[in-house]
């Protein structure tokens, strides 16, 4: 089974048959041919026809998307480590379980009227 999904750049994609992740890279539509880089870092080169020969499906990009990334640091990635502590992790899930006993505490007063 195909998908006629277009090749866009920067658009990852799961090759449904293998489950490879990869990306678009580049599209040359003169020579009718889409560049792409799979997770691990190889590089491929695939007409038009092949591609629509796949059975794709688009995806979010992987968590670790630097996998295929050779020259990316840590820095560039656009986030640091922070001095986080133990409590600072749980303060949220503190909030939002107070706030589902709250609701169900709020459930029951309405059952009991």
């Amino acid at each position: 089974m195909t998908t006629m999904l277009k090749p866009r750049i920067s658009q990852w994609y799961r090759h449904l048959d293998k489950g490879q992740q990869f990306y678009v890279t580049a599209i040359d539509d003169e020579d009718g041919t889409v560049d792409i880089q799979h997770f691990d870092g190889d590089v491929e080169e695939m007409d038009f026809d092949d591609w629509n020969e796949m059975d794709l499906e688009t995806i979010a990009p992987p968590e670790d998307w630097t996998g295929p990334v050779d020259d990316v640091e840590r820095d560039d990635l656009g986030y640091t480590e922070t001095g986080m502590e133990p409590e600072d992790w749980s303060e949220a899930l503190e909030e939002k379980v107070q706030r589902a006993e709250g609701t169900g505490e709020e459930e029951d007063e309405r059952r009991e009227d």
